[in-house]
């Protein structure tokens, strides 16, 4: 599980100017780790099975997966690591993305028993 709960985002809000074809975007970032914290991972099937009936249709329009290994420092102190999925989604109709992704971030959290999904959220320029 990936703790704290830290939301960032880029300053200001969207790049300058983008140049043609490209257009401003906003590209989200969520980490979600695979550890439960009763014991155990999120098993593919799961994770095929959340990434298609929660994940895919907040976003049909496309995203990007990407098997990943996360390190977090629990308040303990601890330093634990753990297979992470990482999601990618470019969005052009920013602010309206965020509560799609509010939904898919609850949904995991209840599912699997996790604290939280790390979200990075920058402007980019997309097309």
């Amino acid at each position: 599980m990936l703790c704290p709960t830290l939301f960032a985002c880029a300053q200001p809000g969207a790049p300058a100017a983008c140049a043609a074809p490209l257009k401003p975007a906003v590209e989200v970032n969520l980490y979600f780790g695979r550890d439960r914290p009763s014991g155990g991972e999120v098993s593919d099937a799961e994770w095929a099975s959340f990434l298609a009936e929660i994940v895919t249709p907040q976003f049909p329009a496309g995203l990007t997966v990407i098997d990943a290994r996360g390190q977090h420092r629990d308040p303990a102190g601890v330093i634990g690591a753990e297979r992470t999925k990482l999601v990618v989604v470019v969005v052009f109709d920013a602010p309206a993305h965020r509560s799609k992704v509010a939904s898919i971030v609850d949904t995991y959290r209840k599912r699997f028993g996790q604290h939280e999904v790390f979200r990075v959220e920058q402007p980019v320029c997309a097309g």
